[in-house]
C-alpha cells in the first residue's frame, strides 16, 4: 500500500468514528416522554382482539390470522382432515360421516370435557342446556339463545357428522373453531356431547 493510499484509509477512519461519535451523542436525550423509533412495529405491538372473535371478525379488522394447516396437509399428529366444504352440499352430507373416535379412556374424556367448558360452555352452558355466560336466560349480552343440545330434539337428532360439520365451518351464529380446535379435538367434542345426551335420555352410555 502507497503512502498516499495509507493517509486516504486513515482519514476515511477518521472521518467515520467521528460521524459515529457524534450520531451517538445527538441519539441521547434526556426527555422520559420520548420512546424513539421501533424497529418492526408489527412486532413489538401486537394487535389485540376481542375474545372469542371469529377469523372472519378479525379479517375485517385487518388482522390476518389463520391458526390452521396448509390446505391439502395434516398437522402432525392429527387425524385426516376434514372431506367435505363448507357449502351446501357438504353439510347435506356431513350425515354420513361417523366419528372416528369411537371410545375415550379416562384421560381422554376428562380432556373432551375440558375442551367443551373452554370453547362451547360460554354459549351453551357447562350442563350443554343452552345457558351459557353469554345467554344467562336472556340477561346476557348474547342477542339469541344458544342450542339447548341436551333436550333440544334437532340437537338430539343431529348426525355426529352434521355436528362435526357444523363446529368446524361454524352455523348461524355460531363461529367456525377450525382454527381453535384440532380435527380429533373437535371430534372429541362430539363424542363428549352426545355422550351427555345419552346420558340425560337415560339411554346406554358408550364405554370409554
Amino acid at each position: 500500500m502507497s503512502l498516499f493510499n495509507y493517509f486516504r484509509m486513515k482519514k476515511i477512519t477518521i472521518v467515520f468514528t467521528v460521524f459515529i461519535v457524534i450520531l451517538s451523542v445527538f441519539s441521547c436525550t434526556n426527555n422520559t416522554e420520548e420512546t424513539g423509533t421501533t424497529y418492526m412495529p408489527d412486532m413489538a405491538y401486537s394487535r389485540a382482539y376481542e375474545t372469542y372473535a371469529t377469523t372472519e371478525n378479525l379479517l375485517e379488522k385487518g388482522i390476518n390470522y389463520n391458526a390452521t394447516p396448509v390446505q391439502g396437509t395434516v398437522a402432525r399428529g392429527d387425524m385426516s382432515a376434514y372431506i367435505y366444504k363448507n357449502d351446501s352440499f357438504g353439510y347435506a352430507n356431513s350425515k354420513s360421516i361417523k366419528n372416528p373416535v369411537s371410545s375415550l379412556d379416562e384421560k381422554d374424556y376428562l380432556e373432551a370435557t375440558r375442551l367443551f367448558l373452554v370453547n362451547c360452555a360460554i354459549c351453551h352452558g357447562d350442563k350443554l342446556d343452552g345457558n351459557g355466560p353469554l345467554w344467562k336466560t336472556g340477561d346476557g349480552p348474547f342477542p339469541a339463545a344458544p342450542r339447548n343440545l341436551i333436550s333440544d330434539p334437532v340437537a338430539i337428532a343431529m348426525a355426529e357428522g352434521t355436528m362435526f360439520h357444523s363446529v368446524t365451518y361454524g352455523k348461524n351464529m355460531m363461529g367456525s373453531f377450525i382454527s381453535q380446535l384440532s380435527t380429533k379435538q373437535r371430534w372429541m367434542i362430539v363424542y363428549y356431547i352426545k355422550q351427555k345426551q345419552r346420558l340425560a335420555s337415560g339411554g346406554d352410555v358408550a364405554k370409554n
